[in-house]
């Protein structure tokens, strides 16, 4: 996605790669990129704390949220961290925030980067379920919102339902560890799953059979990373071709 957006915008001659990294060495690794050339990294789970704590120029979006995803380097030698899921997310809703009530599910990285998104966005309403419920009363002690039920009870209706857990990342049934039913869906004005996968993910494609809005995982992939290729150089995204080398056809609504 990153290296077809540096072709688009005639930057051919840079290079996006992956860089594997032991949580052990992500400090020895960051430290070494400006040196090696590189003007910028994104990084994922399980790296997000630790990449705000590398920086010495962290937004106040990500020291706020408590995780960054993009890290770019300065001339000067500054380490300026930025999280892009945030914003991400708010731009690919089908409607907007203020207002509105919503439902979190999970207490890690991108549930805190959901979280302070919808709070800061003017959501009326931000509930956050997980299947430890003393991280969500973490979360929302530290970024407000309201710890939502228990897994036995039944979680109330809203306009948008976000997973920011892993379930359905490998396929399986996400109706056994999340608590709503696929029938549940009708009583959400939008789903949004950030698991990603080629073609839906199981949540999604049940949302969509039922006839609810859905913003999926490529769609905030593609989100977020348009934002960090802003970032990186300093130039507009070519965001239709960044979509297009994930999905390889037109967004589905």
């Amino acid at each position: 996605m990153q290296n077809a957006a540096l072709t688009a915008a005639g930057l051919g001659h840079w290079r996006y790669q992956l860089l594997p990294a032991a949580p052990e060495l992500l400090h020895e690794l960051v430290r070494a990129l400006p040196a090696a050339g590189f003007l910028g990294a994104n990084v994922t789970i399980p790296h997000k704390g630790a990449a705000l704590a590398l920086a010495t120029a962290p937004t106040d979006r990500a020291r706020a949220i408590g995780a960054a995803n993009t890290l770019t380097f300065e001339p000067g030698g500054a380490i300026v961290a930025d999280n892009t899921d945030a914003p991400a997310l708010v731009a690919a809703l089908p409607f907007t925030i203020p207002g509105r009530s919503a439902l979190v599910l999970g207490a890690g990285g991108s549930a805190r980067a959901a979280v302070w998104a919808l709070r800061n966005a003017g959501a009326r309403e931000v509930q956050v379920w997980n299947r430890s419920p003393d991280r969500a009363r973490e979360l929302c002690a530290e970024l407000g919102g309201t710890p939502a039920g228990t897994p036995a009870g039944r979680l109330p209706g809203v306009d948008l339902l976000v997973n920011c857990t892993s379930v359905g990342l490998d396929g399986s049934d996400p109706f056994d560890r999340l608590p709503v039913s696929a029938d549940d869906l009708t009583r959400y004005g939008c789903v949004v799953d950030l698991v990603y996968a080629p073609g839906a993910t199981r949540l999604i494609a049940a949302a969509r059979e039922r006839g609810v809005a859905t913003v999926d995982g490529l769609e905030l992939l593609v989100g977020q990373g348009a934002l960090s290729f802003e970032r990186f150089t300093g130039r507009a995204p070519p965001v239709e071709t960044m979509r297009f080398a994930v999905r390889g056809r037109p967004q589905l609504s």
